[in-house]
């Protein structure tokens, strides 16, 4: 059978929690499986990774919802929710860093 265009494509992706984060989801990395779009190539954005989280419940719906204070690197670059990610991309999910 030919390759469909809605053929389930899936990209990985390494998201680390740093800070607050890492300590309200008790891990500080892990591998995420991802639904891609199969439109020109393996890919997906992080509005899409988000909302993934998000579904599992607390305390990811609470720390990851919309209008808290958080900024998302992929690459080691910050990016907005509609930043293309590839397999094997790393995002960082980082909240804001205070000090004095």
């Amino acid at each position: 059978m030919a390759d469909s265009p809605h053929a389930d494509v899936r990209i990985t992706v390494n998201v680390v929690y740093l800070a607050r984060l890492r300590e309200a989801f008790g891990r500080g990395d892990e591998r995420i499986a991802l639904a891609a779009r199969s439109d020109v190539a393996a890919r997906s954005d992080v509005a899409a990774l988000l909302d993934d989280l998000r579904r599992r419940g607390e305390p990811w719906s609470r720390e990851l919802a919309p209008g808290r204070a958080y900024r998302v690197a992929v690459n080691h670059e910050v990016v907005g929710n509609d930043a293309t990610l590839h397999d094997g991309d790393e995002i960082a999910l980082l909240p804001p860093v205070t000090g004095g």
